[in-house]
């Protein structure tokens, strides 16, 4: 982290800075057997191309909210740090009907035909993978994303003082996110080239600090396990030593 870095799109604009090529994100799924890595630079493209569909084709200005309905995936940590781009407020788990746009995964399809306004459908395949056909009255992510440009320029700029992530109830600006992050980094014990395990949901600030925030302030790195439950009994250890775990929050 630098001491401009003032909201979570400025961590990973640092994190990109300082070295690329480094793994940020690997995220397992023990339902399906998926492994993805995804070192900085290639996360902050994905990023881009998000921040861009968001700004452009959805049509998303700051201060927009989003009712963000995904589980703990790594294509959720890009619409995080795609919102805080656009300086949209992201609400984790809100409500579609009070959202001016939703973005949801499979499970929650109903739930966000509520949203009257931009709706976007993740189908959260492996590879990013594309629902068979698009569900009515949805865009599909992965039919829509790729095209999109690799760089992005937010048309207004993005105050850290304007409301940035809606989780546990409570509104948090970038600021704030960023202040927060930091402290739990600081109070895990993470530093640069730290890795936390994380197997928290996504529906609680603990789960989005663990699983992508705090180990991105730090300059670490996070090991994203979806379904953990599935993992057989001696998983865990073997997977800590084949990714080189420092961290565990699970």
């Amino acid at each position: 982290m630098n001491t401009t870095d003032r909201t979570p799109a400025d961590l990973l604009r640092s994190a990109l800075a300082a070295d690329p090529a480094r793994p940020l994100v690997t995220f397992y799924d023990d339902a399906t057997g998926e492994r993805v890595e995804l070192s900085v630079a290639t996360f902050a493209n994905w990023v881009a191309k998000t921040a861009n569909y968001l700004q452009g084709d959805l049509a998303a200005e700051p201060g927009d909210r989003l009712a963000l309905l995904l589980p703990a995936h790594w294509q959720t940590a890009v619409w995080l740090l795609a919102c805080s781009s656009v300086g949209v407020v992201a609400d984790v788990g809100g409500d579609p009907g009070a959202a001016d746009l939703v973005v949801s995964g499979p499970d929650t399809l109903e739930e966000a035909r509520a949203c009257t306004g931009e709706r976007v459908a993740l189908a959260l395949r492996p590879l990013g993978g594309r629902f068979p056909q698009a569900p009515q009255g949805f865009a599909d992510y992965a039919v829509e994303v790729p095209s999109q440009g690799d760089r992005f320029a937010p048309y207004a700029p993005v105050s850290p003082q304007d409301p940035a992530l809606a989780v546990d109830g409570r509104e948090l600006t970038g600021a704030e996110v960023v202040t927060a992050a930091l402290a739990d980094a600081a109070e895990r014990g993470l530093a640069e080239g730290s890795r936390l395990l994380s197997g928290l949901p996504y529906d609680s600030w603990a789960g989005l600090s663990a699983g992508l925030l705090a180990p991105l302030a730090a300059g670490g790195s996070v090991v994203l396990c979806r379904n953990l439950d599935r993992l057989a009994a001696d998983g865990l250890a073997q997977r800590e030593e084949s990714e080189r775990v420092t961290h565990r929050a699970v």
